[in-house]
């Protein structure tokens, strides 16, 4: 990398990657080809490619590596500003199964589809941001702010191997951090801005065990804990949450955003109350004997920025009021976000709305993921990837339109965040 760079002018950086559509692509069958299915999740070989990759271009990298199978990458380009804007990308993919694709799942091209496990979820996008490194390496503009990359390992089983290892040994020093996830369903474009909090709760139920012919003499635990589910439901389950404007706006547009798939009532169901799922059942020996015992787990979920706290005191005090039923273990989480018009929200919203011509809703995702552990850690965060709805699926693929559009996305975007700063 050369040493007298030129003022940042993102210009030269565009016109360089419209011109290597097919590159990137090209990359992301490279990264294809390397398995990295979790578990059991190696990314060494996928780690040691991307890390020729930024040698080559004189970009100093670091490993972090808790787990020798199951390294991390870090690497970043000096920019312009003193401000540090971060592209976050995960190595390992999910399993797959050979007999049920039809196309290969270790990477395959036809027209304009690169099919293979992880195309959109998401080596294609680590592919953007590679092209993207090298554009501004190679047309020797200075980036607007520094540009860091880390490539993660351990992301679909949740893992302590990568994000986490990151943050653990504070390796990670950023303004804002975008992560690559593909964040479009149904042809609508998105940025995720926000995650629902959780409470999982494990409830055991005692009861007094009989003869499945003489049910009256004993107590059926099964039925005990069905019923305390059932009480959670009827308490928390029509419960109005109390969001404040920042959550409103963006539950307003994820209603929207989510309508065409699951209805707008849903939707807005699914923001506006707890969500309360029974994941698992277990108990009783056989069919003709009234079970002494059983557990249950149970899922419930929160709009960003609901004080989870609050509700699991309350759901404690209603399980206290259900005779037979404990709290057998919990654990939770507070849903984040960051505001609609915030520098990095504001930021990827314009451009995206720019380079795809279309709509770009401001949601939060029905979910969480590496985005809470980053704005847990303080670092604005966002999730943001033009892809397919086929991730964790069959023939899952990305196209070359998707991968152009993210590497312009993200070549932009540093210029964009600065201005906002």
């Amino acid at each position: 990398m050369t040493g007298d760079r030129s003022r940042s002018d993102v210009t030269a950086v565009v016109d360089f990657l419209d011109e290597r559509r097919e590159d990137v692509a090209a990359t992301a069958l490279d990264l294809l080809g390397i398995d990295t299915q979790n578990p059991p999740g190696a990314t060494r070989e996928a780690v040691a490619a991307l890390e020729s990759w930024f040698t080559d271009l004189g970009v100093a990298t670091e490993r972090i590596a808790p787990d020798a199978a199951k390294p991390n990458l870090l690497a970043t380009i000096p920019g312009e500003r003193d401000a540090t804007l971060l592209f976050n990308g995960h190595l390992d993919t999910v399993p797959f199964d050979r007999e049920s694709w039809t196309r290969g799942p270790l990477g395959e091209r036809d027209g304009d589809r690169v099919y293979g496990r992880g195309a959109t979820d998401m080596k294609g996008a680590v592919a953007a941001m590679c092209w993207v490194a090298r554009a501004f390496v190679e047309t020797d503009t200075a980036p607007p702010v520094d540009l860091s990359f880390a490539f993660v390992s351990d992301e679909e089983t949740g893992g302590d191997a990568g994000l986490a290892a990151l943050l653990a040994a504070d390796a990670l020093a950023a303004d804002a951090c975008v992560i690559g996830e593909t964040t479009c369903e149904g042809g609508r474009h998105s940025v995720t801005a926000a995650d629902r909090g959780s409470v999982w709760l494990t409830l055991d139920a005692e009861g007094e065990a009989a003869h499945g012919s003489r049910p009256v003499l004993g107590v059926n635990a099964i039925d005990r804990l069905y019923a305390a589910v059932e009480r959670l439901r009827e308490e928390f389950g029509g419960r109005a949450l109390d969001l404040g404007p920042d959550v409103a706006d963006l539950v307003a547009e994820s209603v929207e955003y989510y309508a065409p798939t699951m209805g707008a009532d849903a939707a807005r169901e699914l923001f506006e109350h707890p969500s309360i799922n029974l994941g698992t059942i277990e108990g009783g020996e056989a069919i003709n004997a009234v079970p002494a015992s059983a557990r249950a787990e149970v899922d419930i979920r929160l709009a960003p920025g609901v004080y989870t706290p609050d509700l699991i005191a309350d759901v404690r005090e209603c399980v206290a009021d259900c005779e037979g039923i404990v709290v057998a273990d919990l654990s939770w989480s507070v849903g984040t976000f960051e505001p609609a018009d915030s520098p990095l929200v504001a930021a990827v919203f314009a451009v995206a709305q720019d380079v795809t011509g279309d709509r770009v809703y401001r949601r939060s995702a029905t979910g969480g993921g590496d985005a809470k552990k980053l704005r847990n850690a303080g670092i604005p965060t966002v999730e943001f990837g033009l892809g397919t709805d086929t991730a964790h699926a069959p023939d899952e693929y990305t196209t070359l339109d998707a991968l152009a559009g993210n590497a312009a996305v993200y070549a932009r975007l540093p210029g964009a965040f600065a201005e906002r700063l």
